[in-house]
């Protein structure tokens, strides 16, 4: 029987892209799915694929930079399924403009959802957590977090900050069982990254030391792998599935 059989875990953004392939590789390996998203039909059609494919999933649509929406979606989502033994904080939101052209409701829309969102989420779980002592805690970043980017200075930095956040959380809790890390992919091949400009795309594609960006299923075996047994070892680190573009 896997270790995960019988578990729980909660991936928000899961409606597409990374997200869903992170909570139907965590259904595969034998995780009881809370599927979120911001759009209910996403994050029903991510669960109804789990469910479809022999796993336990149910959709769980809520809006991560919202406290109320938070505080509700855990509550149901424990309603349902018992506590959470895997957060995985995927949402995120995309743009692309230079500095100047970046108006301040864009700036805190980026840092809304992914810091903002990152931190609610956490809060919302991590007491349980605590309490049975243990838990994992896989919060997704970007390389570009690591290393910023032309036209992404808002999404590098809110991504920087979840990397940030990530050390220090775990130096806090992983003495009382919270194991928590981050992944900063490089660029996958999912509608955000899809949404950036042809000439962005082909010059990064060009840069990367293996030639090509990767895909959600390659993310998502990262994800696995820190949930396991496997990764008891990783604590506070920052997988870098990112196509040789950062070498640490």
């Amino acid at each position: 029987m896997s270790p995960a059989a019988g578990k729980v875990a909660l991936v928000t953004g899961a409606g597409s892209g990374i997200g869903a392939a992170i909570a139907e590789r965590l259904a595969h390996e034998g995780f009881r799915v809370a599927v979120n998203d911001l759009s209910a039909e996403a994050s029903a059609r991510t669960a109804d694929a789990i469910v479809a494919n022999g796993g336990v999933a149910a959709p769980f649509a809520a809006d991560v930079s919202s406290e109320a929406a938070v505080e509700d979606m855990i509550e149901a989502a424990s309603a349902r399924f018992g506590g959470i033994d895997l957060l995985v904080n995927n949402a995120g939101h995309g743009h692309q403009a230079a500095f100047l052209d970046i108006s301040l409701a864009e700036f805190e829309r980026m840092f809304a959802v992914h810091v903002r969102g990152t931190f609610l989420m956490i809060r919302a779980v991590l007491p349980a957590m605590l309490e049975r002592g243990e838990g994992v805690i896989v919060n997704i970043a970007s390389q570009l977090g690591q290393v910023g980017g032309v036209e992404l200075v808002h999404y590098a930095g809110a991504k920087g900050a979840i990397i940030a956040m990530t050390k220090s959380l775990a130096r806090e809790v992983s003495t009382r069982g919270v194991r928590v890390n981050a992944i900063a992919p490089g660029p996958i091949n999912t509608p955000l990254v899809e949404a950036l400009s042809d000439d962005w795309k082909k010059a990064k594609a060009a840069a990367l030391p293996l030639g090509r960006f990767g895909e959600p299923r390659e993310v998502a075996g990262a994800v696995a792998f820190l949930a396991s047994p496997d990764g008891a070892l990783f604590v506070g680190q920052t997988l870098g599935p990112n196509s040789g573009d950062v070498m640490l």
